[in-house]
């Protein structure tokens, strides 16, 4: 048999629990500090300071003070972060606007629709070589 009940056990589960949510708290808010816009130098240094040297003041006095704005900086750097994953897969798969309020169709598109109409005879060969041309330049 072991020394150790097992409510110990469950009490040192608890401690390594709470103490890792707390841990998880203090980064959560030290980045706060940091990606703030609206706070300058000296108070970012001075939330710091208060945070670390008084570390469970600091941080219920953060929360409290500062919480509100911590869900929008959170939801602003999301939005920022699918907004610039956004674009990078648009000029990845080479699609742009072009000003045509189209939502992005990309050349392969107009050079099948060019194709469509060269087919129905809208287009002859020459008025299609000439926009494939101008499509492609």
């Amino acid at each position: 048999m072991s020394n150790y009940p097992m409510l110990n056990v469950f009490w040192t589960m608890l401690e390594f629990f709470l103490l890792v949510l707390w841990f998880f708290l203090l980064f959560k808010i030290l980045t706060d500090i940091f990606r703030s816009h609206d706070m300058g130098g000296g108070v970012k240094a001075l939330w710091i300071i208060f945070v670390v040297l008084l570390p469970f003041l600091g941080v219920l006095v953060y929360v409290i003070v500062r919480g509100r704005g911590m869900s929008q900086r959170d939801l602003q750097q999301a939005q920022q972060a699918d907004d610039a994953f956004k674009q990078y897969v648009r000029e990845a798969a080479g699609t742009t606007d072009g000003g045509t309020g189209g939502g992005g169709s990309s050349h392969v598109d107009e050079l099948a629709k060019l194709a469509d109409m060269r087919r129905s005879g809208a287009l002859t060969d020459e008025e299609y070589q000439k926009a494939k041309d101008k499509l492609l330049a």
